[in-house]
C-alpha cells in the first residue's frame, strides 16, 4: 500500500507541474489555470493524507480542522513563493546581482517561514488532542510531498547556471 501512495503522489506533481510548464507557452490566463491545478493538488493533498494517515474517528476529528487552518497558511506561504518563482523566470534572461540576492533573501526567508509555520502547527496539532506519533507521522508525509514539489519546481526552472548580463544565458527548459 505504501508504494501505491508513493507512486501516487509522484504522478500526481509530475502532472500537475509538466501542465504548469505547457501552460507557461500561450495558455490566456495562466494565473486562473494555476489556480485551477492548485484547488486540484489540495484535493489530492487531502486524498493522500487521508489514505497515508489512516486516522480513527478521534483522530479525524481533531486533526482536519487544524489541517484546514494549516493549510490556509500554506496556502499564504505558496502564493509567496509563486509570486518568486514568476519573478525569477521574468528576470532569469537578465539576471542582475541586485536581482539574484532579492530572490535568494526571500527564498530563504520563505523556507524558514515554512519550517516556522510547521513547527507552530505541530504544537496546534497536539493541543488538538493528536498524539505526538501522529504528528510525527503526518509532518514525515508533509515533508515527503514538499520534497517532491520542490523537486519537481526545481526541474522546471530554467538552470540555476546564470550568466552575467551581457553573456548569453542557457536557454530555459
Amino acid at each position: 500500500m505504501r508504494m501505491r501512495i508513493v507512486f501516487a503522489v509522484v504522478l500526481l506533481w509530475l502532472g500537475v507541474f509538466s501542465s504548469f510548464s505547457a501552460a507557461q507557452t500561450g495558455e490566456p490566463s495562466l494565473d486562473s489555470y494555476i489556480e485551477s491545478l492548485r484547488a486540484d493538488v489540495r484535493a489530492d493533498h487531502v486524498a493522500i493524507i487521508t489514505q497515508a494517515m489512516q486516522f480513527n474517528d478521534q483522530e479525524s476529528k481533531a486533526f482536519w480542522p487544524v489541517y484546514r487552518k494549516y493549510e490556509a497558511d500554506v496556502r499564504k506561504l505558496n502564493d509567496q513563493r509563486l509570486a518568486l518563482i514568476k519573478s525569477y523566470d521574468d528576470k532569469f534572461a537578465a539576471m542582475t546581482d541586485a536581482d539574484a540576492k532579492a530572490i535568494i533573501d526571500q527564498s530563504i526567508d520563505l523556507e524558514s517561514r515554512r519550517l516556522d509555520l510547521k513547527k507552530k502547527y505541530a504544537k496546534e496539532f497536539q493541543k488538538a488532542g493528536l498524539s505526538s506519533l501522529t504528528v510525527a507521522k503526518f509532518l514525515q508525509l508533509e515533508h515527503r510531498l514538499d520534497l517532491l514539489v520542490d523537486l519537481q519546481i526545481a526541474s522546471e526552472l530554467p538552470s540555476l547556471l546564470i550568466k552575467p548580463v551581457g553573456q548569453s544565458a542557457p536557454p530555459p527548459k
